[in-house]
């Protein structure tokens, strides 16, 4: 470690690629394909090529083995000094954001200049996982010494060993989906439909607008014939999303739906951070600064304690008091739509005195946010989730909004699978 004075850590700016419904644009990429494609866009947009930067922290929640070096893999396939060092993350849906405050950290401390920090996903790439006997007789085979050695193994291959299992986005610890868990905490905290459907509603309104007023074009390079996220529905109306049926829970108390939740989404984000000094030299604007970070876990296995996705109201009640600030100190905030329900949940959770007292030791509420704030330029249930992807997208663009108001502070709270949440503070 380097003992010395920490310096501010500077967000430079960031890149994606248009976030896509799986199986549509980006059905034959790989979480390869996708992130060296963002990275080539980085390195354009901020000149670059032949540069060694310190570090790159990049992450996918869902790779196949080939993948098991997949960061240092993809620096080398852009245009980035070869001697720029790489290094694989997976912190669920944080993934991307727990890659900006690691590299943050590093640069803080003095031990690089800068770095860049990203994630991406595909689920139309899902790897394909058989049984564990057909797996243990291939190996079996392969390692034979002589043909017979090899042969010998498939003469006990069956049928039921080609049934494939494919990976779910359900928790080990419960056997539920998120969509599940999350119909737990929405009937728990009483989050109506209505409420649900109209955060989705204004998520795909104020995407629609940001993409028509520009704000995305310098953050999104096009990739693969796709130039705009596709899941975004500029003609939506809550009419349309009252008549979708329940998802998750299909009996008449179910709320959640495919409009008020998430769809699966392919693609890639990245963001270059990096110091004062090492901008100033290459005369490149400093958006904002990354200033906090903060992560939480809650009990999601004991029934009586908290839902799956509701880590972020400890951690951000974790991380404004490291900081010294109040819920309503922010211009912005950027809270992860994983679900419009477990948004909502959150919400009600800081404004719960109860809540407030008993499970984050306040002594009173943290507070109701400026709605009008919330999520300005769309948020996940509009753009998508690719799910490491997730958290470049929002530090990229806050830093964007950040430094196009010539100053204020922004909040970014996103909830992951295992019970844990990520957050951190923007501002300039």
């Amino acid at each position: 470690m380097n003992h010395r004075e920490t310096r501010r850590v500077a967000i430079i700016g960031g890149t994606r690629i248009p976030f896509c419904r799986s199986h549509t644009a980006y059905a034959e990429s790989s979480n390869q394909d996708m992130m060296i494609a963002t990275l080539a866009g980085l390195v354009g947009k901020f000149n670059l090529g032949g540069e060694k930067l310190g570090d790159v922290s990049l992450g996918a929640v869902i790779k196949h083995s080939r993948d098991w070096n997949m960061a240092r893999e993809c620096v080398l396939g852009t245009d980035l000094a070869p001697e720029t060092p790489a290094f694989d993350l997976q912190r669920a849906c944080g993934t991307g954001l727990e890659a900006a405050i690691l590299i943050g950290n590093k640069i803080a401390l003095g031990q690089i200049d800068a770095g860049i920090a990203g994630g991406t996903d595909t689920v139309s790439d899902t790897p394909i996982v058989y049984q564990d006997d057909y797996q243990r007789m291939l190996l079996k085979s392969a390692s034979g010494k002589s043909l017979g050695d090899k042969i010998k193994p498939w003469f006990g291959l069956r049928p039921g060993m080609f049934k494939p299992s494919f990976p779910g986005v359900v928790e080990p610890r419960t056997d539920l989906s998120m969509g599940q868990s999350t119909e737990l905490t929405a009937k728990a905290w009483q989050i109506t439909r209505e409420a649900q459907d109209e955060l989705a509603f204004h998520s795909h309104k104020n995407a629609a607008k940001a993409w028509e007023e520009g704000f995305y074009a310098d953050l999104v390079v096009p990739y693969a014939g796709a130039t705009i996220d596709n899941n975004i529905r500029p003609d939506i109306s809550l009419e349309r999303l009252a008549r979708l049926k329940p998802a998750f829970d299909r009996s008449a108390t179910g709320t959640m739906t495919a409009g008020n939740s998430t769809p699966l989404t392919d693609g890639a984000g990245a963001v270059l951070l990096a110091s004062e000094e090492w901008a100033k030299a290459r005369n490149l604007p400093v958006l904002a600064y990354l200033s906090y970070g903060k992560v939480a876990a809650v009990d999601f296995v004991n029934k009586d304690r908290d839902g799956l996705l509701m880590a972020p109201a400890f951690a951000v009640s974790e991380m404004l008091a490291a900081a010294n600030l109040g819920l309503n100190d922010f211009d912005f905030y950027e809270i992860h739509e994983a679900f419009a329900a477990q948004t909502l949940a959150t919400l009600k959770a800081w404004e719960s005195e109860e809540f407030c007292r008993e499970r984050l030791g306040r002594e009173e509420a943290l507070g109701s946010i400026d709605r009008s704030r919330l999520n300005i330029k769309g948020g996940s249930l509009a753009i998508g989730h690719p799910f490491a992807a997730t958290g470049a997208r929002i530090v990229g663009g806050l830093a964007k909004l950040i430094g196009g108001a010539d100053g204020g502070r922004g909040l970014i709270s996103i909830c992951t699978a295992g019970g844990m949440g990520v957050t951190a503070i923007l501002e300039k």
